[in-house]
């Protein structure tokens, strides 16, 4: 892709040396490597999890008998995630760069459609199992890249955690959605992460409604664990059909416990002197069915503030020992991190669309564009080429890949430049059109009703009042 845009600034300033002196060619030189280094920088950073072979697979998920004539699968997805990265206060803003950014890499592509409700409509016939199967594409790769590496004594630790996302308040996800939490709450989608520790990159996800169940998501997410994998979770996480759904898929658990955790041991140890021991999780409903119990390993961890109580079905020291267990557990505030990344960083505090298609293609594409962004830089950090600040903060990855697109922008030419910088001079210079409508579409919940002010009130002066009227109006 970064060759293409140096043969033709080449051939260009090849042509110019019949007409203009060996100083301007040298210039049009460094403006086709300076084009070749960007493109070339941006392309490579991504093109190594999203290879030729993902894109396969992705089309074949596809299948579509009709396709938007503007909108075929790889524009779709790139504008997609380039809106998920790239700056913008509005939806319009953000699809006028990242549509840009594309154009700029894929100057022998055909051009994409050129208007935000062309793109929302071609996006929303686009089929779930496409971003899907983009993502698995995406996780294969990091298990070849990362996983093996990260094994602690043949374990790859996983966090596992969920947290709601607020939806606006239109009348089909109020429908859909229905309300979670608080009594007349907006409507949410609930997020469950798989994040691959230490590194706290994203490996899966899955979306439902705001009610939807922590358990039932993960249960649903081992299948797309990797071999050995050991699963770390908060207190959260405790049920006896949960660890065995966990023990069938052949993986291992190391989760915290609380009170609400009953514990059952051969002989009487006192918690205070308790340190490390075998018990058995065995609920009443579990023993009344005659069902054997879990057998597993307690771990008490001290910390600054309160013990950590931890429970693994790891029943060997040699392979989890109680040093590596805490520092294990300690790594699962990655998990805490990464919503943070992706509701602060990526501005998914709350997310835009109206409907439940959009909404699921929203949050899809732009977990898919954080986990791309996790492990670009992840990528950098293992190659050496970069400190562990990178790791650590993503943000610095993000600021550079908007370098990236900053300088594919600026390397349209100058018609291309000049139909991006009238699209977004059309988005910024946006009058709201003259309220016709009511000031209050429907009665929002915990908010006072709008009230009209009253009329004004109305008195007759007297003579007195009069008179003096009449005095400040002569002397005036």
């Amino acid at each position: 892709m970064g060759s293409v845009v140096y043969v033709q600034v080449t051939r260009a300033a090849e042509k110019a040396v019949s007409r203009q002196n060996g100083c301007t060619t040298i210039h049009l030189e460094e403006t086709a490597m300076r084009k070749n280094t960007c493109t070339r920088s941006f392309h490579d950073c991504l093109s190594q999890f999203l290879t030729p072979q993902v894109w396969k697979q992705a089309h074949q998920a596809w299948r579509a008998d009709y396709s938007p004539p503007r909108w075929s699968l790889q524009p779709l997805v790139w504008v997609l995630l380039s809106m998920a990265w790239c700056c913008g206060d509005s939806h319009d803003e953000r699809f006028a760069t990242a549509r840009a950014v594309y154009v700029a890499a894929h100057q022998r592509s055909r051009r994409p459609g050129s208007t935000l409700a062309g793109f929302l409509q071609a996006l929303a016939k686009l089929p779930m199992p496409v971003l899907r199967t983009l993502a698995r594409g995406v996780r294969e790769r990091l298990d070849a890249q990362f996983v093996e590496a990260l094994r602690i004594n043949g374990w790859v630790p996983l966090a596992c955690d969920g947290s709601r996302l607020e939806c606006p308040r239109s009348a089909e996800l109020q429908q859909r959605l229905g309300e979670a939490g608080k009594t007349d709450s907006a409507p949410m989608v609930y997020l469950t992460a798989l994040v691959l520790l230490p590194l706290g990159v994203l490996w899966s996800w899955r979306l439902g409604k705001g009610t939807a169940s922590e358990h039932d998501h993960l249960r649903r997410l081992l299948p797309t664990l990797p071999e050995r994998s050991l699963i770390v979770a908060d207190a959260c996480y405790l049920g006896y059909d949960l660890f065995q759904a966990i023990l069938r898929a052949r993986a291992s658990f190391l989760v915290r416990l609380s009170s609400r955790a009953y514990l059952y041991t051969q002989e009487h140890v006192p918690l205070t002197q308790y340190h490390e021991g075998e018990v058995y999780y065995w609920p009443n409903e579990i023993r009344d069915a005659n069902q054997p119990p879990i057998v597993g390993r307690l771990l008490r961890v001290g910390g600054a503030k309160a013990d950590v109580w931890l429970l693994t079905n790891v029943l060997d020291g040699h392979q989890l020992s109680h040093a590596t267990a805490a520092q294990v557990y300690r790594w699962r505030w990655k998990n805490e991190g990464l919503f943070r990344d992706y509701k602060r960083m990526l501005k998914k505090v709350k997310l835009q669309s109206r409907t439940v298609a959009s909404v699921h293609r929203e949050a899809e594409g732009s977990l898919l564009a954080l986990q791309l962004l996790l492990a670009v830089a992840a990528a950098a950090v293992q190659r050496g080429r970069t400190t562990v600040l990178i790791m650590n903060s993503p943000r610095q990855m993000l600021l550079r890949l908007r370098s990236g697109m900053t300088a594919l922008v600026r390397s349209l030419g100058p018609r291309q430049f000049a139909q991006y910088q009238r699209m977004l001079e059309e988005v910024r210079s946006q009058e709201r059109p003259h309220r016709i409508s009511a000031k209050v579409r429907q009665e929002w919940p915990r908010r006072k009703p709008h009230k009209p002010p009253k009329p004004p009130n109305l008195r007759v002066m007297d003579e007195a009042l009069k008179t003096k009227l009449a005095t400040i109006l002569s002397a005036a």
